[in-house]
């Protein structure tokens, strides 16, 4: 039977919660009665925990660069281009990292509440509405067009001295290739 967790604890200096953290993330392993021997632990503690000078091993094989220690007690590092952290840069070629994921996540969304904020301003209209409107519009004028020469070939024949009835066919005619013409251009709403 080995020590509780609180009597372990006490003997490593430490907090009872590290204890129980250190035995649920596996750092240290406990006996099958729940106890734990003082001496195995110490060994799996010392093996299983990185220290904060020590570098911690990187997912893919990918390993940290260190700068080599000073050759006197007060003399700085040399920089290096190895003194990068690569723990930022993606894990596999053509990925994304994190802070671009984000990025694009936050451009998203600025874009989005612009469109919500044009739309409740009234500075956007529905294409679907705009394209009817613009339709039903066409087909007022091309009425308006169709019904202009009867009402206007009695007056016109009058003023000009010829037949009501030919005056009549000739500007419907006229009207109708014109509008034909004009019917020939597609528009694009893009």
């Amino acid at each position: 039977m080995g020590m509780s967790i609180r009597a372990y604890a006490r003997y490593r200096g430490i907090s009872d919660t590290a204890v129980h953290k250190a035995i649920k993330v596996g750092r240290i392993g406990t006996e099958a009665d729940g106890s734990i021997d003082a001496q195995l632990a110490d060994i799996e503690w010392a093996k299983n925990t990185v220290m904060a000078n020590e570098t911690p091993p990187i997912a893919h094989g990918l390993k940290r660069a260190t700068t080599p220690p000073p050759t006197t007690p007060n003399a700085a590092p040399a920089a290096t281009n190895n003194d990068r952290d690569t723990t930022t840069a993606p894990l596999s070629a053509g990925g994304t990292s994190l802070l671009q994921a984000r990025t694009v996540n936050e451009v998203v969304k600025a874009q989005t509440n612009k469109v919500k904020l044009a739309q409740l301003k009234g500075e956007l209209v529905d294409r679907s509405q705009s394209i009817a409107r613009i339709y039903q519009l066409s087909r007022i004028e091309r009425d308006a067009w169709l019904n202009w020469p009867a009402r206007i070939s009695a007056q016109m024949a009058v003023s000009l001295g010829v037949n009501a009835h030919l005056m009549h066919v000739t500007l419907e005619t006229a009207v109708r290739d014109h509008l034909q013409e004009l019917g020939e251009h597609k528009i694009e709403l893009n």
